[in-house]
């Protein structure tokens, strides 16, 4: 941990710099799953679900951005390596060499569930150690995945 002026304790501070390095892993590897469906996707619905992908991948990288900052306010590294990532997401590994657009849907929808479940159970980790403001950060990015889950699951759906 860096020094720092932040009056949260240092244990505080490490507990919930450990919860925002394994949610920044997961938010990493959804980004990269998220392009990959971006750039590969194919068929009838190519050119909504191409802009979707990329527009649900925009929001993964601004809710990366913040963890990563928010990690650094609190002293602490943001580990955001592609070897730290690949050691500590809880995602599955995405499938490469699909191309059908429900294919990637499918696969993203469970990417994005398992996201979602992640970062609310970090959102009681936060509550926990008593910080208010990861808290708050947890539960936006909570509100987001749960929303972009449901535009994914909108396509499985009716």
């Amino acid at each position: 941990m860096h020094q720092t002026k932040n009056d949260i304790p240092e244990a505080q501070r490490a507990a919930l710099c450990e919860v925002l390095n394994a949610r920044l892993a997961d938010a990493l590897d959804l980004y990269a799953q998220t392009k990959e469906a971006h750039w590969n996707v194919k068929g009838q619905n190519f050119i909504f679900l191409h802009e979707l992908f990329d527009q649900i991948a925009t929001r993964v990288l601004t809710q990366i951005d913040d963890m990563a900052e928010r990690i650094t306010s609190l002293g602490g590294y943001a580990e955001g390596t592609v070897q730290v990532v690949a050691k500590r997401s809880t995602l599955k590994s995405y499938p490469l060499h699909i191309a059908a657009g429900i294919d990637h849907v499918k696969y993203l929808s469970s990417a994005f569930a398992v996201y979602a479940s992640n970062v609310r159970k970090a959102v009681a980790l936060a509550e926990a150690q008593k910080d208010a403001n990861t808290t708050d950060l947890f539960t936006g990015i909570s509100r987001q995945a749960d929303k972009d889950l449901w535009f994914l699951e909108a396509h499985l759906q009716g």
